[in-house]
């Protein structure tokens, strides 16, 4: 077994370990829940790998690498209420399954275990870790209500919306990654590279995430191609082409992208065609290409071996679906 699969073993062992208040149960219940729905794990993995760089047993940090995946998957259950997900991981969403109280009382109740498991934490700088992650976690909200205010903004620029997912999503992966650095009292200067070096990587994965929308295999990006299309969503595509479009392009992509009444299989394909005509998936592709560069700039200015750092670069890599 290689070392991040041991890494993951420890953390769906802790996971599993949690105690639990047997009443009431229908607070605690979703919890579990939602735990059990598995999942990458990626950001408590990327604790241990951080905290793992400097030092070997990493027990020392799992509560924090466990605060953050509670803390993450309290966004999710809240996420799922605010989108009127149906959806998973496979499985009904906790307010389907329960109703919207329990989704809100469970995911506020994971907020609380999270922060529990912060202050159980033994380490030298506890008070820099706890500013980090509080920070985190108000800058997360910052990037989710961004998101919701552009749903109701005509124009939103390419600058706005990189900002709104390094705050929605990469801060919560750069901090992870830190984190671990932290609890292992790495150099500041080592602990600044790797937060710079996940948030560029946490921007690749939401960029890759938008072109993957539309140009993915359904097969391996585990859901239906054209989502974002058909919920008019804004996404670095859409943002790209409303820029590069000439007035009449632009006025024919909002119109396929407003029509109710158009088949969902014809919108998703002259929105496409728009994309291909406009060269949005090439913009879209060298973007992600130039944060992975700026990655592994940031990742060979860390002083350390490369045995080390490769560990950490292969395991993101493939999460990118690159050959690393």
């Amino acid at each position: 077994m290689d070392v991040t699969s041991n890494l993951l073993k420890e953390i769906e062992e802790k996971i599993q370990s949690i105690p639990y208040p047997q009443y009431p149960e229908g607070l605690y219940e979703p919890i579990q829940y939602v735990l059990a729905a598995g999942g990458k794990r990626i950001r408590p993995m990327l604790t241990l790998l951080g905290y793992n760089l400097y030092r070997e047993d990493v027990n020392n940090a799992l509560p924090v690498a466990l605060a953050i995946e509670l803390y993450h998957n309290h966004t999710l259950l809240h996420d799922d209420l605010m989108d009127s997900a149906d959806m998973r991981r496979g499985r009904p969403t906790v307010h389907k399954k329960w109703d919207e109280n329990t989704a809100i009382l469970s995911g506020d109740t994971m907020l609380i275990m999270s922060v529990r498991f912060l202050l159980s934490m033994n380490c030298v700088r506890k008070e820099e870790l706890l500013e980090l992650v509080v920070r985190t976690m108000n800058e997360v909200c910052e990037g989710q209500q961004y998101d919701v205010n552009f749903e109701n903004q005509d124009n939103v620029s390419e600058e706005e919306y990189i900002e709104m997912i390094r705050l929605k999503t990469s801060v919560l992966l750069a901090c992870s990654l830190k984190a671990g650095a932290i609890a292992a009292n790495a150099p500041n200067g080592d602990c600044k590279i790797l937060y710079d070096f996940a948030e560029r990587i946490g921007l690749a994965f939401q960029l890759q995430d938008d072109f993957l929308d539309v140009y993915g295999d359904p097969a391996i990006f585990g859901k239906n191609i054209g989502g974002d299309i058909l919920c008019g969503k804004k996404t670095y595509l859409l943002i790209k082409a409303l820029t590069q479009a000439s007035e009449l392009e632009k006025k024919q992509l909002l119109a396929y992208l407003y029509d109710k009444e158009m088949d969902a299989q014809i919108k998703i394909k002259e929105v496409t065609h728009l994309y291909n005509k406009l060269g949005v998936p090439i913009m879209c592709q060298d973007k992600i290409n130039s944060l992975y560069a700026e990655a592994s700039e940031l990742l060979a200015a860390l002083s350390l071996p490369n045995t080390k750092k490769e560990l950490l670069w292969q395991y993101l890599s493939s999460l990118l679906g690159r050959k690393s």
